[in-house]
């Protein structure tokens, strides 16, 4: 099971919107691809992956108007701006030479947009489509949503542009309809959809129609977002998806091979990929106190408490159950790996899993990495006292606390012990207690 912190979206009228942050997600010309496997129109377009190819797609479309965009997983991609000095991800061509030009201050580079973070993301693709000029565009996503046990479309008039903004700014251009998840979207819901969000006479329909698909497509391949920014109407009476952004449920790997196998690592955090691999529940957090701690419920908590006492958590770790002692070593190489962490609080309290289990990690991982990094265990429960002497008899410099409110406020007193040194250039020790 994959632990996800949230996203709140929220609406207008008060209705919340609940997105899992770490659900699959995958780029443009891949959702594009799955919409039109859907029946759903969409722009020609083709992805490279380098200039030469960005030129041949580019002269293979046969037009003259064209919209280059950086394959990257990440909001705000017009607005960005790439580590090779060029601003906007998303940039309108007009020949296949402008193409090749702008693949090439692309590919290769970061994306910094307001989504990324400071290093922003690598480029390593682009996608390639036909310029089109649309009478109207509007807005579509599909999302679960908490409040109503189910599917829920959140459509408006106004596409093309932010729709937070939107909903902030003029809620009542937001339109809502909550889905039963056992009956489905029906036709009639559809058709009166594309009417209140004011799709023409002679497109209707096919609105109605569109809508159908992507919700097909949303419960058929375990979709927790599809997210439409602009749907179209084009002056031929068209309904077109001009851009699309799917997310995916994490727990549903085992159902959708074909859908993960599109899963773009090098847009993930490496530690992320790192900590998967050996089913440990790690989220990258800004905080600079390692957190090692088995059950979700206990992880919230131990971080709560060390912002409680002034510090700030560098992650999420769960452990879960049934760590191995090699999880755990595993655990400690991925913690270590953040420069940012100055020291790191482990905090088990032992039901399924064994104390003395997780104390033979926590040596082996001290002993392989030479950690100097200030260490303190809480540990509870199970077999607590055969770990306590196995942390006592191995000689290493560990600061073990019964009480976690001790345990967290020794730990921020030692990060901040540890950023000072670091800030200062110069070397610190700890000695622990007789």
């Amino acid at each position: 099971m994959f632990i996800r912190s949230s996203l709140l979206r929220k609406f207008g009228n008060g209705i919340k919107i609940q997105q899992n942050k770490r659900a699959l997600s995958i780029h443009e010309h891949l959702s594009m691809g799955l919409l039109k496997s859907y029946g759903v129109h969409t722009p020609k377009g083709e992805v490279a992956k380098t200039s030469k190819e960005a030129l041949e797609v580019a002269q293979s479309l046969g037009i003259d108007d064209m919209v280059i965009k950086a394959q990257v997983l990440a909001g705000g991609r017009g607005k960005g701006k790439f580590t090779s000095g060029l601003k906007g991800g998303v940039r309108t061509i007009y020949s296949p030479l402008e193409a090749k030009m702008f693949a090439e201050k692309m590919l290769g580079y970061n994306l910094i947009t307001k989504q990324t973070g400071a290093n922003g993301k690598i480029c390593n693709s682009v996608y390639i489509v036909e310029r089109k000029y649309v009478r109207k565009e509007y807005y579509f996503a599909i999302l679960m949503d908490r409040k109503s046990k189910g599917p829920m479309i959140i459509a408006s008039s106004q596409g093309g542009v932010d729709i937070e903004g939107v909903a902030a700014e003029n809620p009542d251009a937001i339109v809502k309809l909550p889905i039963s998840i056992h009956e489905g979207l029906q036709q009639e819901q559809a058709l009166d959809l594309a009417k209140k969000i004011g799709f023409s006479p002679k497109c209707v329909e096919d609105a109605a129609n569109t809508f159908m698909k992507l919700y097909r497509l949303f419960i058929e391949k375990d979709a927790s977002m599809v997210e439409i920014n602009p749907m179209a109407e084009s002056a031929d009476n068209e309904v077109i998806c001009m851009d699309a952004k799917l997310n995916f449920d994490e727990n549903a790997d085992f159902r959708q091979p074909e859908v993960f196998s599109l899963r773009d690592l090098t847009q993930e955090d490496a530690r992320e990929v790192r900590a998967a691999e050996y089913k440990l529940n790690y989220i990258g957090l800004d905080g600079s106190i390692g957190c090692l701690v088995n059950g979700a419920g206990l992880a919230m908590s131990t971080m709560d408490i060390i912002k409680l006492h002034g510090g700030e958590p560098a992650n999420f770790l769960d452990v879960g159950g049934g760590a191995t002692a090699e999880q755990v070593t595993e655990a400690f190489k991925i913690i270590s790996s953040d420069p940012r962490v100055s020291s790191i609080l482990v905090n088990i309290f032992g039901g399924i899993m064994r104390c003395d289990i997780i104390a033979q990690g926590i040596i082996k991982a001290v002993d392989d990495l030479g950690l100097s990094i200030p260490l303190v265990v809480r540990l509870q429960g199970t077999e607590v006292d055969a770990a306590k002497k196995l942390i006592a008899d191995s000689g290493l410099r560990i600061f073990s606390c019964d009480d976690l409110d001790q345990a967290a406020q020794k730990s921020v007193q030692l990060s901040q012990i540890v950023d000072m040194a670091r800030n200062a250039n110069v070397n610190v020790s700890f000695e622990l207690p007789i």
